[in-house]
């Protein structure tokens, strides 16, 4: 049976022994949508064409892992978007997407230790761009939504890796990142909230549920309940031997 504690409330790991050292890790990988951020970005563009309540349920089913075709929920709920201008999106992102709270604080320290950040979404790269950039974040995979004449057509667009991010997709993002650093899964951390994260939080070698649905709770190393994302370093040692011991990773961008 894998021990489980409560570090403090809202704090709970299980099968680790606090404290670990941040520096021994080469890379974070983030969700977006619900995780770093506050919303689900497909949910609030749906509002703007009157088909929240529609998508949003798809949405939830899809993140508690009732829809195990992740792919297939997804071009529904884009599909019910067809005709939303793209000044809904910027107004999702002006008065609705707000950052969680601790995400600044939490990457910086990563950031700080030496750990390359990266951002996997099943969301759109109109939000994930922004939110790398105001993060800092070193790179970002995510969908991109077809856009004709100033709307969106209700599809997504193929590129370079393949069409879609879903599950299987964030955990070979992953891989592809730990190939690319040198460095094995063991030494990653991914952080999610939804069932489509549980692949590449198992791939790594501490996964992380903030805020997160059931299965992806029982998953996780480290489950935070309450508070802000950077209740994460409390399961870090604090030391001053914990500078990079390596140079961070460069370049931002796409993935």
């Amino acid at each position: 049976m894998t021990t489980e504690r409560e570090l403090s409330p809202g704090l709970v790991v299980r099968g680790i022994v606090p404290p670990l050292r941040l520096a021994d890790y080469r890379l974070i990988a983030f969700d977006m949508d619900s995780t770093l951020i506050n919303i689900e970005c497909v949910d609030e563009i749906a509002d703007a064409v009157g088909r929240k309540a529609e998508v949003a349920a798809i949405t939830e089913a899809a993140m508690r892992g009732d829809i195990t075709d992740f792919k297939d929920s997804l071009r529904r709920r884009v599909a019910l978007l067809a005709g939303a201008p793209l000044a809904a999106l910027e107004a999702v992102e002006r008065e609705r997407l707000r950052l969680h709270p601790g995400a600044e604080t939490l990457i910086a320290a990563c950031r700080a230790a030496g750990l390359y950040t990266l951002l996997v979404s099943g969301g759109f790269t109109y939000f994930s761009e922004r939110v790398r950039e105001r993060l800092g974040i070193d790179s970002a995979r995510a969908n991109v939504l077809e856009v004709i004449d100033g709307r969106l057509s209700g599809r997504l667009l193929d590129q370079p890796w393949g069409d879609i991010v879903d599950g299987a997709m964030k955990r070979q993002t992953l891989l592809e990142a730990c190939a690319r650093l040198g460095c094995t899964p063991a030494q990653a951390i991914a952080v999610g909230d939804g069932a489509n994260d549980l692949p590449m939080m198992a791939a790594a070698g501490l996964g992380v549920a903030y805020h997160a649905k059931p299965k992806v709770r029982a998953a996780a190393q480290v489950t935070i309940d309450r508070g802000g994302l950077d209740r994460l370093l409390e399961v870090f040692a604090r030391r001053a031997d914990d500078a990079p011991l390596r140079p961070r990773g460069s370049g931002a961008g796409q993935w």
